[in-house]
């Protein structure tokens, strides 16, 4: 046969050129790279010549590199997180070997702070710490000028590029540039889109990083109102606040809920963190007015333990928060994501489930049990040596142990909270739930727990179906449910699953009709709130 004559090129087709790229790995393609957008939106004259570039940790390596490459860029700049600092690391070291003559510039919390001997800061040119509005342009400015000798043994002309460790500036918010106008046409349809109205934290709770900042900046109202506006105009329908405390300044608070119920659409959804003792009637009477499903709260509860509380320097009026929770729940249709930590200096299993117990009895949608972390920088690790806080050396950097928590304790919370996640937060268990947790949540999840681990053995990669089958057979067989009652609550919660499939114990015992059971609810959900629509 003749021997073909076909051409191709090896190399990658001709792409647009940027001297900058900016770049970062998001957990999911749904996230987008709020920074990477403030610090492209402050360059100046320099922003034509930078181009963002966002991945997933699904991404390999090898392909990052390739299209970074691809660019031809002189200088490229990662935002680095807790969650991707051990793939970037893994980008940045192949990046250093294909092409070192690439200028890389990391920042972002995780290389902020300890930064001394970590891998990926030896692999690279310069760290900024902190804040990057003002620093990375002016970092920039120098590395491309072209009229500065930068082989030259006198350093005085350089003043900013002669240091590997920058430490970052903050302006002030009026001179920060607002990065809405970035994001795309396919952001807006396809991504959750990240907002701020205010920067900071005046609080100082300990296991945060905020606990850093001197107090909450907020940005011009009217400014950051008219950005909004202009979103809204192009399509923009998921707002998500990354404001530390949303409520914390009332009068802004309200202007900004009525701005949103000006342009109230079926399809708007807003995402808060509000401080949750902290709900003043005008703010009360606001929230009322908002429909189901477009309002959803993330209310840090954390512990109810005082003694914990104080020594973790949180303030937080506990009754209050509880009140203000009930409230809400019982007077409006905001969603509630409700967060635990587990693993606070001083905090036994025992204290945490009482916290648990009493933020279930609450009623929010959501009940997030999140493990203790040791962030970086946080005030956290003064307690290490009188609370024997164990933390892995790997990300994301959990707590393994303490002086009233062991680790077999930690890695059964661990699971507890997978678990809980799968069938407590998820909605799809409304009817089974309750019967699950009786009187007593923790110690009954706790059961169902020990149960479902000693049978499958695993914590991820359960199916859906499965899962029904678990329910019934742990909830009659361990906690003693009539199983009759149980069937029936399992197969109202499937008939609302949308599965087409049925688990072997409802095919298996097809005489059993949930009681009252209606079709599959028909009511369309929101894309980005499916969850918030089961419950």
């Amino acid at each position: 046969m003749p021997s073909s004559t076909a051409k191709y090129s090896i190399a990658s087709p001709t792409a647009p050129q940027f001297d900058v790229v900016l770049s970062t790995l998001n957990a999911r393609y749904i996230h987008s790279a709020f920074g990477l957008r403030y610090l492209k939106a402050n360059l100046g004259e320099l922003e034509h010549r930078c181009e963002i570039q966002e991945f997933t940790l699904e991404s390999r390596p090898e392909d990052i590199v390739e299209q970074l490459l691809s660019r031809q860029p002189r200088v490229i700049g990662f935002g680095v997180y807790i969650w991707n600092v051990v793939q970037t690391e893994k980008v940045v070291a192949l990046l250093k070997a294909v092409a070192p003559g690439v200028i890389v510039v990391l920042g972002g919390p995780e290389v902020s702070y300890e930064n001394q001997d970590q891998a990926i800061v030896n692999l690279s040119d310069h760290v900024i710490t902190g804040w990057g509005e003002t620093s990375f342009r002016e970092l920039l400015e120098e590395l491309l000028d072209e009229s500065l000798d930068k082989s030259s043994t006198d350093l005085s002309q350089l003043s900013i590029s002669a240091n590997k460790i920058i430490a970052g500036k903050q302006p002030k918010l009026e001179h920060i540039g607002m990065p809405y106008y970035l994001y795309t046409d396919d952001d807006i349809e396809n991504r959750v889109l990240y907002v701020e109205a205010s920067r900071g934290c005046p609080f100082k709770c300990e296991f945060c990083l905020s606990a850093l900042d001197k107090t909450a900046w907020p940005f011009d109202l009217d400014a950051f109102l008219q950005q909004m506006d202009i979103l809204h105009q192009r399509g923009a329908r998921h707002f998500k606040f990354v404001d530390r405390t949303f409520n914390l300044k009332i009068k802004n608070s309200l202007r900004i809920l009525e701005f949103f119920l000006e342009r109230m659409s079926d399809d708007l959804f807003l995402h808060f963190e509000v401080v949750p003792d902290h709900l003043p009637e005008a703010l009360k009477e606001m929230i009322c007015r908002f429909p189901a499903g477009s309002l959803q709260f993330e209310i840090g509860i954390q512990t109810f333990n005082p003694d914990v509380q104080s020594r973790i320097s949180r303030r937080q009026d506990n009754e209050k928060a509880k009140e203000n929770i009930s409230w809400i729940r019982d007077n409006t249709e905001a969603y509630i994501h409700a967060d635990l930590i587990f693993g606070l200096p001083g905090e036994s299993l025992e204290s945490f489930a009482a916290s648990f117990d009493q933020l279930y009895g609450l009623r929010p949608h959501e009940v997030q049990v999140g493990i203790l972390k040791r962030l970086k920088g946080s005030p956290i690790i003064r307690h290490t040596q009188e609370h024997e806080l164990v933390f892995n050396p790997n990300p994301p950097f959990s707590i393994l142990s303490s002086d009233t928590v062991d680790y077999s304790t930690v890695q059964f919370v661990n699971r507890f909270a997978r678990y809980w996640d799968l069938v407590g937060n998820s909605g799809r268990f409304k009817k089974s739930l309750p019967m699950l947790l009786g009187d007593a949540p923790f110690d009954r999840f706790a059961l169902f727990t020990q149960a479902l681990f000693e049978t499958t053995g695993q914590t991820h990669k359960i199916s859906l179906l499965r899962f029904y089958d678990l329910v019934f057979q742990i909830g009659s067989e361990e906690l003693g449910l009539d199983a009759e009652v149980l069937l029936n609550a399992i197969a109202a919660d499937h008939a609302n699953s949308g599965l087409k499939s049925s688990p072997k114990c409802l095919n298996s015992a097809s005489r059993v009709k949930p009681k009252n059971q209606q079709s599959m609810v028909k009511t369309k959900a929101k894309s980005h709130n499916s969850r918030q629509a089961r419950h």
